[in-house]
């Protein structure tokens, strides 16, 4: 049987992937976007351009009812932020604005939440382990702590008003059309910069979109996904260094990477005020994905190897 699904922030890089899959499997989809003309083909449009989905529920398109909400809009974590108050700036888009959603999706019909957190809810390194989903949070920036508080808020709501709520936290997304610090990345690997990352030997979680979007897909259904927290990735998780031979091996790009010791990067990176940076390169941040596993059969129907060739693909046709 086929659903009717809110996909908000259905133009984002995300929120195309899934669209798509939606589509694919035969979903009417509703796209709440701020920008027309922006999302896949096939997707019913809904332009709201006000903050924080400030009047989400008044607004709402007449007689439409819809099944299943997928929350991806969010105010995206950004390594320099620049707002006057950077935590009331996020807790406002990503805490007050997703039960805004939530309330206006359960107004419409909706009987399920998808909300799409982030692994930063909990944490920026994993402690010797891969993080699990019952693990303490311990969020250290404002981005990470309104998406943990979004989570709570979700979970209180649902109880209260019997919204089944699915929380989903990936960690690093890529595919065709990444941005950010992976695009950022492909095009030093493609260009044949040498890279100082030869002795980085920690491995960091990442999850290809289609597998992302799969997974979400498939949160909208399995009635055992209800009240539960997911954390999603590719399986299988790689070293800075694999990655960036991996990238070459797939842009045709030659590899060049320099052995610097662990220790001096750290220190470059304090001396240049790029410590967070060098953190996200030289921690390690592994998630542990066997719930979604066990508790719904679901597994990534791609494999690393076949995401970083077709984001590879999309770069060299695009760049």
């Amino acid at each position: 049987m086929s659903l009717t699904v809110l996909v908000t922030g259905a133009n984002g890089f995300v929120g195309h992937a899934v669209s798509r899959a939606l589509r694919e499997r035969g979903d009417a989809v509703l796209g709440l976007v701020r920008r027309a003309q922006s999302t896949e083909p096939g997707v019913r449009e809904w332009v709201l351009q006000t903050s924080d989905f400030a009047g989400v529920q008044a607004r709402w398109p007449i007689g439409f009812r819809c099944d299943v909400a997928i929350h991806l809009a969010a105010r995206v974590h950004v390594m320099r932020d620049d707002s006057f108050d950077p935590l009331s700036a996020y807790q406002a888009t990503n805490v007050a604005g997703t039960l805004r959603c939530a309330e206006a999706a359960r107004a419409a019909g909706a009987r399920r939440f998808v909300f799409v957190s982030s692994i930063k809810a909990i944490a920026e390194v994993d402690a010797g382990r891969p993080l699990r989903e019952t693990d303490e949070p311990v969020p250290v920036d404002p981005y990470g702590i309104s998406k943990l508080e979004a989570e709570r808020a979700l979970i209180d709501y649902g109880r209260e008003s019997g919204l089944e709520i699915v929380i989903v936290r990936p960690p690093l997304v890529y595919g065709p059309g990444v941005r950010a610090n992976f695009l950022q990345l492909m095009s030093v690997v493609a260009k044949g910069v040498p890279l100082p990352l030869g002795s980085i030997t920690a491995r960091r979680s990442l999850v290809f979109v289609d597998n992302l979007a799969d997974a979400l897909v498939h949160c909208t259904t399995d009635p055992r996904a209800a009240g539960e927290t997911f954390h999603v990735t590719d399986g299988r998780d790689l070293s800075v260094s694999e990655l960036v031979q991996a990238l070459a091996t797939q842009l045709h790009a030659p590899v060049r990477l320099i052995p610097v010791p662990v220790g001096l990067l750290r220190l470059a990176g304090r001396l240049t005020g790029r410590t967070a940076q060098v953190n996200r390169l030289i921690g390690e941040l592994r998630l542990d994905s066997s719930h979604i596993c066990e508790r719904l059969g679901w597994y990534p129907p791609h494999t690393v190897e076949h995401g970083l060739l077709e984001t590879a693909a999309w770069y060299r046709s695009t760049h």
